[in-house]
């Protein structure tokens, strides 16, 4: 483990996930396109978002499972193959109901990589430079956001609908010829752990897994970190910086780098910090969602048009709930056996993107209505305005804020089970800070 070539296995993987997130962004530079091509209102637009992510988030447990089963080579395959048949039936779509299927392939396949890549972290490599690994993992993959928001969004602009998705295609083909290469489940001579012998060994497992409370807790944890990001890159951010902020589709597309470029910097620092204080992670998560509540709330409450300074905030903070998100998968790893991480991971996995679709269709929902309303009222239709966002951007709070109170339950059980197992006994934060104080007082 850790050798030279865990390293190409480490490389190789995360290029895999880049352009598993390249093929799941690639809308989200294209809502403006996929409007004009397929027309529909905000509802029916956001079902091609909508759908992908019900799928990938319905697919998470049974991913989990078959790792389990199977390995992690095996999913990570045909997950790319599946990506490459979605992007190419996109490029073609003549209509809404094909395009939809496309996404459904994207979706199927985006559901593979991540946790196949958490579970070859830990095959082939040990102690601390696995959560800092999943971190950089994590920042890798997000690049393929970049690819999508510059070069992608270029072609689309330039060449048109056919040739940007075909492009987009074509990076996970290339994509699937480095895995059939270059990556093996675990290192030469390695111990295999055991894996389930059949499907009812392995829901077995799964049932251990999703009643351990520390999975719950990661579940939580990445449900209220990553849902606010995605609903922004992969759907909704574009058509707001460009129908309700005014700004050049360019412009917008390159904002959207923002994100990637602030998990770039934080990731790093959440790894190391995840790494060294393992007993205050669900501060580090709770500390995150209450600044990503902040950053909304300062967009939202903005008389008219808020500067692009307070827009490039939102960006940095919603940027930094991408790597705040992988703790989740750091609970699921130290509450678990190895054997049966790929269905913990799975359970985590599902969080995130559960959030993210029901946010993501309630804003397209609350959109429609407010036209509606706005039409009747007898004034011309303004679907996209800014008003319009602001007020269907707020449904965040019920969503994210009812994942918190669950991960506040999951944590206090979690804790418990420390204490009862491990006779380990967490301290409240400010409890810890004035111990820390004092001792260091009592140095000087």
């Amino acid at each position: 483990m850790n050798s030279r070539r865990s390293w190409l296995v480490f490389y190789i993987g995360s290029f895999a996930y880049l352009s598993a997130v390249l093929q799941r962004t690639s809308l989200g530079i294209a809502g403006v396109s996929a409007a004009e091509r397929f027309g529909g209102s905000a509802a029916v637009l956001s079902s091609l978002a909508v759908v992908q992510l019900i799928v990938y988030a319905s697919a998470q447990i049974p991913v989990g499972v078959m790792v389990d089963r199977f390995g992690p080579r095996v999913l990570m395959v045909g997950g790319t193959a599946l990506m490459a048949a979605g992007q190419l039936t996109l490029a073609f779509a003549p209509n809404i109901t094909i395009a939809v299927i496309g996404r459904i392939l994207v979706g199927a396949g985006d559901a593979t990589i991540f946790i196949s890549m958490i579970r070859l972290i830990s095959l082939w490599f040990s102690g601390r430079r696995v959560p800092l690994l999943s971190q950089w993992m994590g920042n890798i993959g997000q690049l393929g956001q970049v690819l999508s928001a510059v070069p992608l969004a270029w072609l689309l602009h330039i060449w048109g609908w056919t040739p940007a998705f075909v492009s987009a295609a074509s990076v996970a083909v290339l994509a699937l010829i480095v895995l059939l290469v270059f990556v093996r489940d675990r290192p030469v001579g390695a111990q295999e752990h055991p894996r389930a012998n059949g499907w009812r060994e392995a829901l077995v497992q799964l049932r251990h897994s999703f009643r351990r409370p520390g999975t719950q807790l990661g579940f939580w944890s990445h449900y209220v970190t990553q849902s606010s990001g995605n609903i922004f890159t992969l759907l909704w951010g574009f058509p707001f910086m460009v129908y309700g902020l005014g700004y050049d589709p360019a412009r917008a597309a390159a904002m959207l780098t923002i994100l990637v470029g602030a998990g770039l910097v934080f990731g790093p620092v959440l790894g190391v910090l995840t790494a060294r204080h393992p007993l205050r992670r669900s501060n580090i998560v709770l500390g995150i969602v209450t600044a990503i509540g902040i950053a909304w709330a300062v967009v939202i409450l903005w008389p008219g048009t808020p500067p692009v300074a307070v827009v490039v905030g939102l960006l940095i903070v919603l940027g930094v709930g991408g790597p705040g998100s992988l703790i989740g998968f750091d609970f699921a790893r130290t509450f678990n056996p190895q054997r049966n991480l790929g269905s913990a991971n799975g359970v985590v996995n599902v969080g995130g993107f559960t959030a993210s679709f029901t946010t993501m269709f309630l804003i397209g929902v609350l959109l429609d209505l407010q036209d509606r309303w706005r039409v009747a009222g007898g004034a011309p239709s303004d679907l996209y305005s800014l008003d319009s966002f602001k007020v269907a951007f707020a449904v965040q709070y019920l969503v994210v804020g009812i994942g918190v109170v669950f991960l506040l339950r999951a944590r206090s059980r979690t804790r418990s089970q420390l204490s009862r197992d491990e006779g380990i006994e967490v301290a409240p934060v400010w409890v810890a800070l004035s111990r820390a104080w004092k001792r260091r007082k009592g140095r000087e």
